[in-house]
């Protein structure tokens, strides 16, 4: 394991790459993100006319359109970060890429039930050397100070996704049918993933951090170090929270609309892709502006804000699917999804502070493996089970579901209190990891 020379300098190294390239690579990184959360989550738009079609349950149709990929997605995440703590990672996130889109592809393909399952599973597998590698190549082209600024600016990818798995592909659905909009998706990825290929350049790994080592940790070694950096725990346990909370609500939104107001799905993902798109990148561009100031080098300030945040947008949530006015429910979502994406940017750079420098995309890994155990397994199979139960003791599809995603709402409060209690050890666990004293930056800032 690596120790840090306490004879080093306790400021950053300077960046060796200029600053177009790194934005460059930043921006592609965004893509990549972008087009990860529009296959992941575009099914959740069409939730209710593939269910319909394929004549299925609640819980059915939870299983086959986010379980199954999730399982796949987040067991091949430990895997594929260790090949990515290891060897190229531009080659690794081109390769993941072009075989998500492929599947995605293949989702629009299919004629049947398990045709769709194989796609969906296909979905996972390629989605799971995405985020991991991604985050961990953006570490070594910005400097730990701007790690919190750049990981959010890719987190604007999310929001982007999400706006085109809801608006665009809403209005595909209802114009083509949902078998196109996946077509729509798959092909043009394909050729994104070629676009990697051809003009990133892979960085030296930990080319900007005082801790180096040329030895590649065991996944045992990394986890045990994980273990002993309590913050990053914490923080891992506050997004996974977070996630289930807001995503899993989210997940089950466009249906709700559907069953409790009578829009269609085109109708539904119109109403909220503007809350993603502008919202969610309003709340990210301010996310990234905030936590780039001086005075956020603090690691504490930012888990303190986005334990306010999250804890103040649980009580809008609630309010909103207790609510039986449209109205209402459309003021209160730019409160809410745009709360969902305020938190992605900071907890990854974070995370990537509190690792060292070939853990990091195992320690992403380990953070995506809990958030989508939570938002992609249990958010839409528990909702779904509960709103079956329901529904068999008299309750009608709309009030079944409304009930049943009222279960999610208390998470977020939980999430808040790991926000808030990471900040005790955070700046001791970046120091070691990283081998930068936060508060030694902010001094000489």
């Amino acid at each position: 394991m690596v120790q840090s020379d306490s004879t080093a300098p306790a400021t950053a190294p300077t960046p060796r790459d200029s600053g177009w390239l790194r934005w460059y690579v930043l921006l592609v990184m965004v893509g990549v993100y972008a087009l990860s959360i529009a296959d992941r989550y575009v099914i959740s738009t069409l939730l209710e006319p593939i269910r319909l079609e394929l004549q299925l349950t609640d819980s059915g149709i939870a299983f086959l359109t986010g379980t199954a990929l999730a399982l796949f997605y987040v067991l091949f995440g430990f895997p594929l970060s260790w090949l990515i703590d290891r060897y190229s990672r531009r080659n690794i996130i081109a390769i993941s890429v072009i075989v998500w889109s492929a599947m995605t592809t293949s989702c629009g393909l299919a004629q049947n039930y398990w045709q769709l399952l194989v796609s969906r599973i296909g979905v996972g597998v390629g989605e799971a050397g995405g985020t991991p590698g991604a985050s961990s190549i953006l570490s070594d082209y910005f400097p730990a100070a701007q790690r919190p600024m750049a990981l959010t600016v890719f987190a604007l990818g999310a929001s982007i996704g999400a706006w085109v798995g809801a608006d665009v592909a809403g209005q595909l659905a209802d114009a083509y049918g949902w078998r196109q909009v996946f077509l729509w998706l798959g092909i043009p990825g394909v050729l994104f993933g070629a676009l990697i290929f051809l003009t990133v350049r892979e960085p030296k790994r930990g080319q900007l951090d005082l801790n180096k080592t040329e030895q590649s940790p065991s996944f045992g070694d990394t986890f045990k170090y994980l273990l002993q950096q309590r913050s990053a725990v914490h923080v891992m346990i506050a997004s996974a929270l977070t996630a289930l909370w807001g995503w899993g609500l989210v997940w089950w939104t466009p249906t709700f609309l559907v069953r409790n107001f009578g829009l269609t799905a085109g109708e539904a993902g119109v109403l909220t892709g503007p809350m993603h798109l502008w919202g969610g990148s309003l709340a990210t561009l301010f996310t990234a502006w905030l936590v780039a100031r001086p005075s956020m080098i603090d690691p504490r300030r930012v888990v303190w804000l986005m334990g306010a945040v999250i804890g103040i947008s649980t009580v809008v949530s609630w309010s909103i699917y207790t609510s039986d006015s449209l109205e209402h429910i459309e003021l209160l979502f730019w409160i809410f999804i745009p709360s969902i994406y305020f938190y992605i940017g900071p907890c990854f750079g974070l995370l990537n502070n509190l690792a060292e420098p070939r853990m990091r995309a195992m320690f992403c890994a380990f953070t995506l493996f809990v958030a989508n155990v939570g938002n992609l397994i249990i958010a839409p199979q528990l909702v779904g089970l509960l709103s079956d139960h329901y529904a068999s003791t008299g309750m009608d599809n709309a009030q079944s579901l409304r009930t049943a995603m009222l279960w999610l709402v208390p998470t977020g409060l939980w999430a808040t209190f790991h926000y808030f209690w990471s900040a005790r050890q955070i700046v001791a666990d970046q120091t070691r990891a990283t081998g930068i004293d936060p508060l030694a930056e902010a001094r000489s800032s």
